[in-house]
């Protein structure tokens, strides 16, 4: 099978910050309080980020601040899915198993449960404000910002 590399120099040139978020909560009350706290409009996208290749799916949701020329993305960077595995035992059946396989969105941060996403266009953006304001939520357990210039999958960021 030939391996196919794909380089998205454009991706570099945009400016965007992202947090990772650690919380257990679902993602529609995550969204919610950012909502919340944040002041924002953060709504469900018709469509979750499929990706074909490890057969996954990531809720997303996406909010345009057309006054700050802004987008804000939240996303889940973990799909947990039941899979069937097949076992030989040596006997005339096979035996079927299932197991939850887990994928993640950006698999440098196996542990961050939701990704926000701002892309701020070269406007005012105070990142420690916006951070500070996210661990007022008392059910996020840490924020904080990520290098995205370090990041092997940032190919994943791009949502449209």
């Amino acid at each position: 099978m030939a391996l196919h590399k794909l380089f998205v120099d454009d991706f570099k040139d945009e400016q965007f910050t992202l947090l990772a978020i650690h919380c257990a909560l679902d993602d529609f009350r995550m969204a919610y309080l950012l909502n919340k706290h944040l002041n924002i409009g953060l709504k469900r996208k018709d469509h979750d980020l499929d990706f074909e290749y490890t057969e996954a799916s990531f809720s997303i949701y996406e909010w345009e601040d057309e006054d700050q020329f802004m987008t804000w993305y939240l996303t889940s960077n973990v799909c947990k899915k039941e899979e069937n595995t097949l076992t030989s035992s040596g006997s005339l059946f096979e035996n079927s198993n299932k197991i939850i396989k887990t994928h993640n969105l950006i698999p440098e941060y196996k542990n961050v449960n939701y990704m926000l996403k701002i892309e701020n266009e070269g406007n005012l953006f105070s990142e420690k404000k916006t951070i500070s304001k996210i661990q007022e939520i008392p059910q996020v357990v840490t924020v904080y910002s990520v290098d995205t210039t370090q990041l092997k999958s940032i190919e994943n960021l791009i949502f449209d």
